[in-house]
């Protein structure tokens, strides 16, 4: 049998997976962000790396991947 508690957590339970997917994707921005700036490239080509990967997750992560510098 199945309470009125059990339930709420299964209705909760697809918002914390979207928070926790959400919060993911702003992290691997933000590293993809300070990354490109430590590599030294441009402000302004950090900052497109920062939106592609804030508005296209893993295809962004996996170009960036490709066409980042060397280590400085």
């Amino acid at each position: 049998m199945v309470s009125i508690g059990d339930s709420s957590f299964f209705m909760l339970l697809p918002l914390l997976v979207i928070v926790l997917l959400n919060v993911l994707n702003i992290v691997i921005s933000i590293w993809g962000y300070r990354d490109s700036r430590r590599r030294g490239n441009s402000k302004e080509f950090s900052i497109i790396v920062l939106v592609a990967l804030l508005f296209f997750p893993i295809i962004g992560l996996i170009v960036y991947l490709i066409i980042r510098k060397d280590e400085p």
